[in-house]
């Protein structure tokens, strides 16, 4: 397979201070960097499944037990023209983010993309805001479904040159006469709210019983920054509940970085074709990327 684009000499914080840096008495904070080589290369058939289907089950979380990942892999891999994914130590190794399109209309008999249309159909239905994609999933239309994903310390600079390739090959393959002439575009993503740890609502219990307070509205945080400024150029946007509920510990498990726990939800945005150029040039500016 043709390797893409490589960026040599990245700078980039990854939270954990660089032992090559010298205490400096007379600097107020150490200089956290790591200088990581990212490579870009088509999906392989060859090297990249076990790699892809854990991408994919961090994606969907909880609800991965309930599709077929490993058909949603192949099937991901069986266009491998088509999408990118992101390498730190050459085509051999595993892909640390990856991002790919794929047509339910044209795959509509394959078995992973009728049960995945059912499910994104469901969960449609559970968010108001998601009604203008209910009637677009519940026949076959041109839809283009994005799959995205990358591990959690990956920089978001490196999404908004995977998008901009990914619109070049949609040009090239819909000039080829290739099924990719999508009406819209549907990206799956995931979100999360805050929750009051177990653990610390144990810790201070009241020793009096008092009126419970009115609960206060539930603010949504983006797993990918790039999604905030996606949803401001999508006909509609929203999350969902995961099929599969976590149980109390599971918030608690994901708060290693925060006081407060976590609980994830999907997350689904719609975008027509026309607006998705400008959401990718939008994107880049804002996490500081040039769409190459």
């Amino acid at each position: 397979m043709v390797k893409r684009k490589e960026i040599k000499d990245t700078d980039v914080d990854m939270g954990g201070t660089d032992p090559r840096v010298e205490n400096d008495s007379d600097s107020d904070e150490d200089i956290d960097m790591v200088n990581v080589d990212f490579e870009w290369f088509d999906p392989d058939p060859e090297v990249d499944f076990h790699g892809l289907k854990n991408l994919l089950r961090q994606l969907f979380d909880n609800d991965a037990q309930d599709l077929d990942m490993s058909a949603l892999s192949d099937l991901i891999l069986s266009q491998a023209w088509m999408g990118s994914t992101i390498k730190t130590d050459g085509k051999e190794s595993d892909p640390y983010a990856f991002l790919t399109v794929l047509n339910l209309q044209e795959h509509k008999d394959k078995p992973i993309i009728q049960s995945l249309t059912r499910y994104l159909h469901q969960k449609a239905t559970t968010n108001p805001a998601l009604s203008p994609l209910v009637p677009l999933l519940s026949a076959p239309q041109k839809i283009g479904l994005i799959l995205t994903e990358r591990l959690i310390n990956m920089p978001a600079e490196v999404v908004p040159p995977m998008y901009t390739m990914l619109q070049q090959e949609i040009a090239h393959a819909v000039a080829d006469n290739e099924p990719f002439d999508f009406s819209h575009y549907l990206l799956l993503s995931k979100t999360y709210e805050e929750v009051q740890s177990k653990l610390d609502m144990e810790e201070s219990r009241p020793t009096k019983k008092g009126k419970k307070s009115s609960a206060a509205k539930t603010d949504r945080f983006f797993f990918h920054p790039e999604d905030e400024v996606l949803e401001k150029h999508a006909l509609c946007a929203g999350s969902f509940e995961y099929s599969r509920k976590q149980d109390d510990g599971h918030s608690d498990s994901k708060r290693a970085f925060q006081e407060l726990g976590i609980r994830t939800k999907g997350s689904l945005i719609l975008i027509e074709r026309g607006r998705l150029e400008g959401a990718v040039k939008a994107m880049a500016e804002y996490v500081g990327a040039g769409g190459q």
